[in-house]
C-alpha cells in the first residue's frame, strides 16, 4: 500500500502541476514510512517540501494555497499529532465553501497514517475518522489494498473540496496486489464487496478490512455460512443506499471498526439501518470495536478488534 500511494503522488504530480506535498520529513527523507520517497528528487523542493513542525501551520498554509488554484496534499505525520490542526481542518477549510457562497473552494487533500498494529502505543495508534465524518464539508476516505489506495488517493486529489486521506499504517507493507500503472481513480462514494454471501453482512474499513474476510472464511469452513463483507472506504459520502441494500439483502449485521464504541463510525451505520430498514433486520445489529480507553501501550492485540472477537459477533448474529 505504501508504494501504491507514492505511485499515486507521482502519477498526478506528473499529471497537474498545481499538486504539491508539504508536512513533515517529507522531502529527501520520504517521510516516516517513506510513502514520499524520491518526490523531491523528481519534481524539486518547490512542489514536495519540509515543513516546520507545525501542524496547525501546515494546513493554515495548505488552506491559502487551495483557495489559490494550487492542490496541496499536506501529510501529518501520524494521525494523533492532527489535534493542533483541528480548528483549520473544521472551521476553515471544511467552511470555506459554504461561508464564501461558493466563491472559493478548498481542494486539499490530508494524507495521515492511522490506528494500530504497529505497536506505537498511545501516541501513534489513535483512530480519529469520525471527528471529521462528523464535520459537514470533509470528506473521508480510507483505503484498505494498494489498488484503492491509489486511486482514491488521484480521486480525492482531484477533488474540489477538503479530503482527509486515512491510510491504515497496518496494511503498509501488509500485502501485495497488482496496480495499473498511470491515472486511474476510483469512486469517493462507492463501497467494495469483498466477500459474497446473504447469511449475515459485516461492514469495516481500513486494516479491519482483512481481519473481517478472515473471520468471515472461517464461519464458511465451521458452518457452511456465507458472509457478505463490505468495505466501505468513504466515510463521508457514504454510499448509504448500498448499505442498506446488503442489510436488506442479509438482515443480519456487524459493523467493525478499532475506534473507540461510543460514538465510534458504527453508531451512524447502525442508525442509519435502524431508521430505514428495520422491519429487514433477524438480529439485533452487534457492533466490535476498540475499547472506550485510551489506546494502550502494551495489550494492542487484546484491544484490537481480531478475526476471533469478529467471528463470536457474526455467530451471535446468526444464533439470535
Amino acid at each position: 500500500m505504501v508504494q501504491a500511494v507514492n505511485d499515486g503522488l507521482r502519477t498526478i504530480m506528473k499529471e497537474d502541476e498545481s499538486v504539491l506535498v508539504m508536512g513533515e520529513d517529507v522531502g529527501p527523507k520520504g517521510g516516516v514510512f517513506l510513502a514520499t520517497e524520491n518526490l523531491t528528487k523528481e519534481f524539486g523542493k518547490e512542489r514536495c517540501f519540509d515543513t516546520p513542525l507545525s501542524e496547525d501551520g501546515i494546513i493554515g498554509v495548505g488552506v491559502g494555497l487551495a483557495m489559490n488554484g494550487m492542490k496541496p496534499v499536506c501529510e501529518i505525520q501520524f494521525q494523533d499529532f492532527i489535534y493542533p490542526a483541528f480548528d483549520q481542518i473544521v472551521s476553515e477549510a471544511a467552511k470555506m465553501r459554504y461561508r464564501s457562497g461558493g466563491q472559493y473552494t478548498v481542494p486539499m487533500t490530508i494524507r495521515t497514517p492511522y490506528g494500530g498494529g504497529i505497536r506505537g502505543g498511545l501516541y501513534h495508534s489513535q483512530s480519529g475518522e469520525a471527528y471529521f465524518a462528523h464535520t459537514a464539508g470533509l470528506k473521508v476516505v480510507i483505503p484498505s489494498t494498494p489498488y484503492d489506495a491509489k486511486g482514491l488517493l488521484i480521486s480525492s486529489i482531484m477533488d474540489p473540496d477538503p479530503v482527509m486521506f486515512f491510510e491504515p499504517k497496518a496494511l503498509y507493507r501488509a500485502g501485495r496486489e497488482e496496480v495499473p500503472e498511470g491515472m486511474y481513480t476510483v469512486d469517493l462514494s462507492k463501497v467494495r464487496e469483498v466477500t459474497q454471501g446473504g447469511d449475515a453482512v459485516v461492514f469495516c474499513y481500513g486494516a479491519m478490512v482483512p481481519v473481517c474476510t478472515e473471520a468471515a472464511r472461517r464461519i464458511k469452513e465451521s458452518r457452511n455460512k456465507d458472509i457478505r463483507v463490505i468495505d466501505l472506504r468513504t466515510l463521508m459520502p457514504l454510499d448509504e443506499e448500498a448499505v442498506l441494500q446488503a442489510a436488506r439483502d442479509c438482515g443480519r449485521v456487524v459493523m467493525v471498526h478499532e475506534a473507540p464504541r461510543f460514538c465510534g463510525y458504527g453508531s451512524e451505520i447502525s442508525a442509519l439501518i435502524a431508521e430505514n430498514a428495520i422491519e429487514y433486520m433477524e438480529a439485533p445489529i452487534k457492533r466490535v470495536t476498540g475499547f472506550d480507553t485510551p489506546f494502550p501501550n502494551t495489550l494492542e492485540n487484546y484491544y484490537l478488534p481480531d478475526a476471533r472477537r469478529v467471528f463470536d459477533a457474526i455467530e451471535e448474529v446468526l444464533d439470535f
